[in-house]
């Protein structure tokens, strides 16, 4: 494709930009179960989107320039921390994402390290298995090594292997409030214990559960303690943008003094172009997002949160309800919030999905063990019932002997063979060689996909093969090799 020459008009270039979303998730229908965050209120969409276009052009890089932003930053910043319990000393950034707020967190405890444990020169970071990939990818960029510790049997953070695995490298624990998995808060007050008594730091990334869980708790339910409450926490990551109703992509970084956050910044004073200090990882900062998260605290409130999480979660307990009463299926664990895993130990859950998907639901995958995953957020209210007799009819039919299944079964028990009984050279390429000529759909058939990769789980090349199909996934034309 080549870069155009002309123009095109609005309404022909509109036209077709209309006509690529016919393709995408019906989320304003509430078919997706990720991503989207729907507060099914006109109103306040409408609100945050207006906060966005009037800052539209500004640039949250120099603060001095717009002030307006730093103002509504700063108050952001400091709502969120009331929000969070943190004392006068507490405080923040907006970022981009739970990504690189996480990634902020990994630097400022790099850094901290280097000034306050001087001796380390190979940091660790103890996370569980159901910790976000966020801080994988932040420790891959940052040359921190990952200790990961398994989950225990209600899939929290297993508190004896982290207490196994602190030593004298270690900088950093993490705990989620919850994991996105499975929905389920880890061991916040024992892990803060932990880093009080070995010195360490301790980041709670409550991405998904921070605009949820304290106005849960202000209703009445049960919520474990997970804030800067516990003096042992350290930082919090969370998204205004998942059911903070801000707009894409705008999160919080909170640490409990700003000795901390100066760890974060960014100073070059050596430049001819003048001195370069940033607060953050990007550069330019959309005002916008700014705005629309100052805009969604201010103009929705702690009335209409509260009205926005009940509604979440009875919804959340009828579909709890709609699922147990399904014989085949269950939760895994006991979700602490608006999140479940659903699985199955009688028929291929991933079938299920295949089968959900095929109805016009976008339902993710999960593994280690099998089960999809469902976020619930408020546009839900008004489908569930749909969803609930869709779910019922897709594991009835999942459970009736179908050709698909059948081929499923074929197709893994092939790769089993197959990796038992060729050599590592001869699988790996032939496994790489399937994954370039893959044709999959992952958002319809990925029963015998997953099937395949759990198989391949312990392969040397299962990342290999991932990469290919991402760079598949983002190529626009299919080159020759």
């Amino acid at each position: 494709m080549n870069f155009p020459k002309q123009g095109m008009t609005k309404s022909n270039l509109l036209r077709q930009m209309k006509q690529g979303k016919e393709t995408d998730a019906k989320w304003q229908e509430g078919r997706t179960f990720s991503l989207i965050y729907n507060p099914a209120n006109d109103e306040i969409t409408q609100m945050v989107k207006e906060a966005y276009s009037l800052f539209f052009s500004e640039n949250g890089l120099n603060p001095h320039t717009f002030p307006s932003l730093k103002k509504m930053e700063n108050e952001v910043i400091a709502m969120c921390t009331s929000l969070f319990r943190g004392s006068e000393n507490a405080c923040g950034s907006l970022t981009s994402g739970g990504t690189e707020s996480i990634f902020l967190a990994v630097k400022t405890a790099r850094e901290w390290a280097k000034k306050h444990k001087s001796y380390i020169k190979k940091p660790e970071i103890i996370l569980a298995s159901s910790a976000h990939p966020a801080f994988q990818k932040a420790c891959h960029y940052l040359g921190i090594k990952t200790v990961v510790v398994p989950m225990d049997t209600t899939y929290r953070a297993d508190m004896t292997s982290i207490w196994q695995a602190i030593n004298r490298n270690t900088i950093m624990i993490v705990g989620s409030a919850p994991a996105y998995p499975h929905g389920v808060i880890d061991p916040i007050e024992k892990m803060a214990k932990l880093a009080l008594e070995n010195n360490i730091l301790l980041h709670v990334d409550a991405c998904v559960g921070g605009f949820m869980l304290p106005f849960m708790e202000k209703l009445g339910y049960e919520v474990p303690s997970f804030d800067f409450s516990l003096e042992g926490v350290t930082s919090i990551s969370a998204d205004l943008h998942k059911y903070g109703y801000a707009a894409k992509g705008v999160s919080v970084i909170l640490y409990k003094n700003r000795e901390l956050r100066k760890q974060q910044f960014f100073v070059y004073t050596n430049w001819v172009g003048g001195i370069y200090a940033s607060q953050t990882a990007g550069g330019t900062r959309p005002g916008g997002a700014i705005a629309s998260a100052w805009a969604a605290i201010n103009g929705i409130g702690l009335d209409g949160y509260l009205k926005l999480v009940k509604t979440t979660m009875n919804t959340t307990t009828k579909l709890k309800r709609g699922i147990e009463s399904i014989d085949g299926l269950k939760i895994l664990g006991q979700p602490d919030m608006s999140i479940l895993a659903v699985a199955s130990d009688k028929i291929n859950i991933y079938a299920v999905a295949d089968e959900l998907s095929a109805k016009g639901w976008y339902i993710d995958r999960q593994q280690s063990p099998p089960s999809i995953h469902l976020t619930i957020s408020p546009i839900h209210a008004q489908y569930m019932d749909e969803f609930l007799i869709d779910l019922r009819e897709a594991y009835a039919n999942v459970n009736k002997i179908s050709l698909n299944k059948i081929t499923t079964k074929i197709q893994v028990a092939a790769v089993k063979g197959l990796k038992r009984f060729l050599p590592d050279k001869a699988f790996n390429k032939i496994q790489t060689t399937v994954t370039k000529r893959s044709t999959v759909n992952t958002n319809t058939k990925t029963a015998a996909l997953y099937g395949m990769m759990s198989v391949l789980a312990d392969s040397d090349n299962l990342d290999e093969m991932i990469l290919d199909l991402l760079d598949k996934t983002y190529t626009l034309k299919e080159t020759k090799a």
